[in-house]
């Protein structure tokens, strides 16, 4: 019986983990549509992220970078606005099983997401 609930501990905080995962993943997609939109910069960008986290439920401190690219393609060259999201995922309830297992903690695991998105200006050939 305390394996079996282990495994449905383990199921039900890999279920939490994805969705973190998913609203993280939005969140760099959101930041990236608004970076590549004319007149908005870094800080338009972090506050978008941010506000989206904060809708999800995600409220912990992250990381958020962003970077502008010139990728070439066979088309031709064209700039890109690059944001990576980091966000410390903490194990909530494999860590209450930890003290019934030799004490000790699941800690967290750092989950990262990436969104490129191309800017609406022409970069120079």
């Amino acid at each position: 019986m305390p394996i079996l609930i282990f495994i449905i501990a383990g199921i039900f905080e890999f279920g939490m983990m994805f969705r973190a995962l998913e609203a993280i993943t939005n969140a760099a997609r959101e930041g990236a549509r608004v970076g590549v939109l004319p007149g908005y910069d870094v800080p338009d960008v972090q506050t978008r992220v941010n506000d989206y986290l904060n809708a999800s439920g995600l409220t912990g401190a992250h990381t958020t970078t962003v970077t502008n690219q010139t990728l070439a393609t066979g088309a031709g060259t064209f700039t890109a606005r690059s944001v990576n999201v980091s966000y410390p995922y903490t194990f909530v309830v494999l860590s209450g099983f930890a003290p019934m297992v030799g004490g000790g903690t699941f800690g967290s695991i750092n989950l990262t997401a990436a969104s490129i998105m191309r800017t609406e200006t022409q970069a120079t050939p």
